[in-house]
């Protein structure tokens, strides 16, 4: 809050934004515990952990985190998948669907490519069936990119999308409910676009955003 208000343009300290928050019980959103989704429960083949937790990149498209969530509407689930840039922490693909298929994770891969102009050297998920099927693993092999794959069951191996999930939930998704899957897919699409990637600070990146991050990356390669 006392980052946002100075890069607005107000004159304020720290301790008196706290002070106010504190005075009118003004808090950020909590995250809501950690609900695991994934169906490793397959033959299919894994992929080594490359990543690591190596969350700190020095270029972009260097690595690219994904995960598929979920969002609740009267009409059933609406499925969403993010490719996320470690170096810049922005959503560069997305995709969303009443299934949770191979082709949902496909699709925001694409879209990342469209976007990004560039493949990354590593892609990272879980051991989700979406990420381990042919269809997905043989678009990687074309692009030459690195698959990872986190341990099982250690949702902290893919850290950094799990905690987009968690602020777009917290700040968007709890925040209202969805009659229809095109009501939850507008929500999310004015989320990321509109709003993660080119208004929300990150810390991580020096009170950034994702879009200002990624444009610093670009002029210096």
């Amino acid at each position: 809050m006392y980052q946002q208000l100075r890069r607005e343009g107000f004159t304020c300290s720290e301790r008196t934004v706290e002070e106010l928050m504190r005075e009118h019980e003004i808090a950020s959103k909590r995250k809501r515990k950690f609900v695991a989704t994934t169906d490793s429960k397959h033959n299919l083949p894994i992929a080594p952990n490359v990543l690591d937790r190596q969350f700190e990149v020095s270029c972009p498209d260097e690595v690219w985190v994904s995960d598929i969530t979920y969002i609740a509407t009267n009409q059933g689930w609406l499925y969403l998948c993010v490719f996320i840039d470690l170096y810049s922490r922005m959503v560069v693909g997305w995709s969303m669907s009443d299934r949770m298929t191979a082709e949902l994770v496909v699709s925001a891969f694409e879209m990342a490519i469209d976007n990004q102009g560039n493949a990354p050297i590593v892609a990272h998920s879980d051991r989700g069936s979406q990420y381990a099927s042919d269809l997905y693993t043989t678009l990687l092999d074309d692009y030459g990119c690195i698959q990872s794959m986190s341990r099982k069951g250690n949702c902290w191996d893919n850290a950094v999308a799990e905690s987009f999930f968690g602020a777009l939930k917290s700040e968007r998704i709890y925040r209202d409910h969805y009659e229809t899957r095109i009501h939850a897919s507008m929500a999310v699409f004015e989320y990321i676009e509109i709003f993660y990637n080119k208004r929300r600070l990150h810390s991580v990146l020096n009170y950034l955003t994702p879009w200002e991050k990624g444009q610093k990356g670009r002029e210096v390669a």
